[in-house]
């Protein structure tokens, strides 16, 4: 069975979705995978009761509890290796994470950015679309390098943007989309593992 690793910092919706694809489309048996474990550095992360609910394994690896980036990632990386994943998946995880612990999942650690990479990495990505005078702005993901926000593209898609928007109203826009590309991005990665 290829182990899904899903890692969260909030509320979860990005995970939810994948969850939800992975059940609908009987991940178990199409592609032998399964998400067998969430883990967030927030102990308070809303997605780690839906998760819960779901009947999948929770953990927290709380990043206030270490001493330096590197302690953080060490003990994360343990948990994580417990459950000997085929993918992790970044999911609103809200933690750069070293090039150590990057190199340790190459080729198996993915992350969904609210922007069409490689314009506008980092955050307060929708406003800085907007501030542009973009008329498009998007999802993208991307396997993860140690240059935040770089790696290789596995899926995107466009959106919008609308004369009047808001920071607010664009995300809205956006994170329908991320629901929809990052199943799908996941599904192939699984099919070629």
């Amino acid at each position: 069975m290829k182990n899904i690793v899903i890692l969260i910092s909030g509320g979860g919706s990005n995970m939810a979705a994948i969850v939800r694809v992975a059940q609908r489309d009987n991940w178990r048996e199409t592609l032998g995978a399964q998400v067998s474990a969430v883990l967030s550095n927030r102990a308070d992360a809303g997605g780690l009761q839906l998760a819960r609910e779901q009947n999948i394994a929770t953990g927290v690896v709380d990043h206030k509890a270490y001493a330096s980036r590197e302690a953080f990632d060490a003990a994360l990386a343990q948990a994580i290796d417990w459950q000997q994943p085929a993918l992790v998946v970044l999911a609103g995880f809200m933690r750069i994470l070293t090039p150590h612990f990057v190199s340790r999942y190459t080729g198996r650690l993915v992350n969904i950015h609210p922007s069409l990479l490689p314009a506008f990495p980092g955050l307060h990505t929708h406003q800085r679309a907007i501030d542009a005078g973009c008329t498009v702005a998007g999802v993208t993901v991307h396997q993860v390098t140690s240059e935040l926000d770089h790696g290789p593209i596995l899926d995107q898609a466009v959106v919008p943007v609308l004369p009047g928007d808001t920071a607010q109203a664009l995300a809205a826009r956006i994170l329908s989309q991320e629901h929809l590309i990052y199943p799908r991005a996941i599904a192939r990665l699984l099919r070629g593992l």
